[in-house]
């Protein structure tokens, strides 16, 4: 639609109202696309509500340990193990608190560069078995936004420790790395809990 500007002097029926006809045109344009632009921006905004609903990660799911998983386990306790008995001559890991210092020698000595990611979560799988001797905390698979791994659960509750990647990530990201005070602050964390693990 053209819509030019109105000359009364050029108009030939001077009964019709044509500058009436052309504001309410340019009315009628201008409301329709206010109500365009609203309505578009209604659908923005629902859309965008929705993907933040859908973006909400869903549940971890828990379960037990295949055969195969406790052989992976167990593949990793023997890198950790053997790397333990090449540097100290420590022949085998005892999964408690005494495992500790052998533990901290093989992160101090730099025993696995950074990029040695599987093998220092092998020192992740050692130090699990420490944290679940000591503290209300068992192996198990857990199935999240991120896949499925190894890791500790708190009791029945959705509560859990990561275990296998606490060394490594603090490692890459250049942290110091202090397993008796992880150990501690672990501790702390999961005693402010009540029995369901909900904070």
């Amino acid at each position: 639609m053209v819509v030019e500007s109105y000359n009364p002097a050029l108009r030939k029926d001077k009964d019709m109202p044509g500058e009436f006809l052309v504001i309410g045109n340019t009315w009628t344009i201008r409301m329709s696309t206010i109500t365009v632009l609203l309505a578009m921006a209604f659908l923005s905004f629902i859309n965008s509500c929705s993907k933040q609903k859908a973006a909400k990660p869903p549940m971890p799911k828990f379960s037990e340990l295949s055969q195969e998983d406790r052989t992976r386990l167990a593949q990793q306790r023997a890198i950790a193990t053997a790397a333990a008995k090449q540097r100290y001559g420590t022949s085998i890991l005892k999964k408690t608190v005494a495992d500790l210092p052998v533990l901290q020698g093989l992160i101090d000595d730099k025993v696995f560069s950074k990029t040695q990611t599987y093998e220092l979560q092998s020192l992740g799988i050692a130090f699990g078995d420490v944290l679940a001797s000591e503290l209300p905390l068992r192996w198990v698979m857990v199935t999240d936004e991120y896949g499925t791994d190894p890791t500790l659960r708190f009791k029945g509750t959705t509560v859990q420790i990561n275990a296998l990647t606490m060394i490594s990530k603090r490692i890459e990201r250049d942290e110091k790395v202090n397993l008796s005070e992880l150990l501690q602050i672990t501790r702390e964390q999961l005693t402010l809990l009540p029995e369901s693990g909900n904070p």
